[in-house]
């Protein structure tokens, strides 16, 4: 066996030297002949890899280049024999190893790679205005520029806000601001010119304050001849009518309640003076809050100041309170304190019954009038008089209920004194008149409170104005919807719309040209191309939309006269 062993022991080192004979050669090989350029690689001895630096590495294995082999075998009892397998030449090896270096060893399909195109973001920044629109009339306030500068600039049209105009003219804020700084120089020149027009402004309104103040001065000396405004005309109808008849009758009422306490000295007496002296003064306030509430809006009150009435009505019923109820409260309480003889109540009696006609009388035009507003709002009369839906004719109604009820507890309390010679009977009707005047001024702080607060409108008429939205085809659904009553018949609407893009782009597209509009996508090549014309498009359906909002504004104004603003927020 040791023999055996010894001669494998030398093939080995002779397969050894001669590998090392083929590396030699091969790197000659390769540096020599252009064929062989490809094959870089060197031949190792069982899994060691080679070392020559290579873009394409190969690897050759023993089970590839098979160089010898021994089979020991028993033949017979105490016998050997060894096989030696021929090993490859040169020529041959080489051969072979280039006709594998040459083909791939591993076949590989293409790769694919898709590429998504992502548009980049931008970054817009706190004060970007590069698209932003201005108005001529703030081009020329907020940069000191003039009409003529801005005819030099881009003008486009848009939709007006405004419900007497279909468009009008804008221009892009970056325009306005680059012609400011062309005009005038730097920025801080344009702050300076800024600072100089404020100041001018102020000025302008000091000088504009006394020029009015000279010609109210010069009217009321001369007269003014001038046809008097609607403020004057609201006196001849409705509650202004009504607060006119009050306030004389109730002046005339207070005159001789007056001259009847001086005369007989009765607690009762001087409690019914106080109570129309107050009505007398609470009703020239309602007066005052009618011609108020008719102004036409201004800037600073653009909702108008329709809620003048309600203030004054609250002003009215604490003036009750405190001056009717408390100086009532006062005489009654000292009467029954210090008990004064009466002298004769005759005059008395004959005030009062005069009394009780024209507050009677009165009472019934405010009735009549509140029926007829009652009926034209579609309202129980109760209701209508509970909610105070009309602020001025609901207190010129319970004052002179409240009068006439007051001159029945006056005149019973007087003729008890009379028939009894009691005097505390008059002290007690003086409490009664002070606790009624209490309870109607109490009734007239609360409903008038109510109204200042915001008072939603009737229940069905929300669900009618919320039901002329919902059956719009371009309107999924409504959400958060407030009615609010701003007074004298004016509803202000406001709801949260989810529309249906859908029906709003079907709605731009019936507009456009498919046509031209299928020439336009087949142009699209590129993801710029696809975002000018995405952008393009985005931009005209979001006017649509726009103009939907505007549509169903007027829809609900032209179907409900009293609502007055409509503000309609996109969900």
């Amino acid at each position: 066996m040791l023999p055996g062993l010894a001669a494998a022991a030398a093939a080995h080192r002779c397969s050894w030297s001669s590998l090392c004979r083929l590396r030699l050669r091969c790197r000659a090989a390769a540096h020599g002949s252009s064929e062989r350029q490809e094959w870089q690689n060197l031949v190792t001895l069982g899994s060691f890899s080679n070392v020559v630096p290579c873009s394409h590495p190969f690897i050759c294995t023993l089970n590839q280049v098979k160089l010898y082999s021994t089979n020991v075998q028993k033949e017979g009892q105490g016998s050997q024999s060894l096989s030696v397998e021929k090993v490859p030449s040169f020529d041959e090896t080489a051969e072979n190893i280039g006709a594998e270096l040459k083909a791939p060893l591993i076949k590989q399909e293409p790769l694919q790679v898709r590429v998504k195109a992502v548009l980049k973001k931008r970054e817009y920044g706190p004060k970007y205005t590069q698209n932003n629109f201005i108005t001529g009339v703030r081009a020329i306030n907020e940069f000191c520029l003039k009409s003529s500068d801005l005819e030099q600039l881009r003008k486009i049209r848009r939709r007006s806000p405004h419900e007497d105009t279909e468009s009008f003219t804008v221009y892009l804020r970056s325009d306005v601001e680059a012609k400011s700084l062309e005009v005038w120089g730097s920025p801080e020149a344009l702050a300076r010119e800024k600072k100089l027009r404020k100041e001018a402004e102020i000025e302008y309104r000091e000088r504009l304050f006394r020029n009015q103040k000279i010609l109210r001065e010069y009217r009321d000396f001369l007269g003014n001849t001038k046809p008097r405004s609607r403020t004057t005309s609201v006196f001849f109808k409705g509650p202004g009518k009504v607060v006119m008849v009050a306030i004389c009758i109730n002046g005339l009422n207070c005159f001789f309640k007056f001259l009847a306490w001086i005369y007989t000295g009765s607690a009762s007496m001087f409690s019914e003076a106080i109570h129309s002296l107050s009505d007398t003064c609470n009703q020239g306030l309602l007066a005052v809050g009618i011609s108020k509430s008719v102004q036409t809006p201004d800037p600073t009150h653009p909702y108008g100041f329709s809620n003048m009435r309600y203030i004054a009505s609250l002003i009215s019923g604490v003036g009750i309170f405190m001056m009717g109820a408390g100086l009532s409260w006062y005489h009654g309480i000292m009467g029954l304190l210090n008990p004064q003889p009466m002298e004769s109540l005759l005059w008395a009696y004959c005030i009062l019954a005069g009394s009780l006609v024209s507050e009677g009388a009165t009472l019934l035009v405010a009735v009549n009038e509140l029926r007829r507003s009652a009926r034209a709002k579609g309202m129980p009369f109760y209701k209508y008089v509970m909610e105070s839906r009309d602020p001025s004719t609901n207190v010129i109604l319970l004052e002179d209920t409240a009068a006439v009820l007051g001159v029945i507890i006056a005149a019973t309390c007087m003729g008890l004194t009379s028939i009894t010679g009691n005097p505390l009977y008059d002290s007690l009707g003086s409490l009664g008149v002070g606790t009624l005047l209490g309870i109607v001024s109490a009734f007239l702080i609360y409903t008038n409170t109510e109204a200042l607060l915001g008072r939603s409108i009737q229940p069905e008429q929300v669900q009618r104005l919320t039901e002329l939205l919902e059956n719009d085809p371009s309107v999924r659904a409504i959400h958060d919807v407030k009615a609010t009553d701003l007074g004298l018949g004016k509803v202000r609407f406001k709801a949260e719309v989810d529309f249906d893009g859908r029906v709003v782009t079907r709605s731009y597209l019936e507009k456009q040209d498919f046509d031209q509009m299928m020439q336009e996508i087949q142009e699209v090549k590129t993801p710029e191309e696809l975002e000018t014309f995405m952008l393009k498009h985005g931009e005209n359906i979001i006017d649509t939309l726009g103009a939907e909002v505007d549509r169903l504004e007027k829809e609900l104004k032209k179907r409900n006269p009293e609502v007055r603003h409509v503000d309609l927020e996109i969900l």
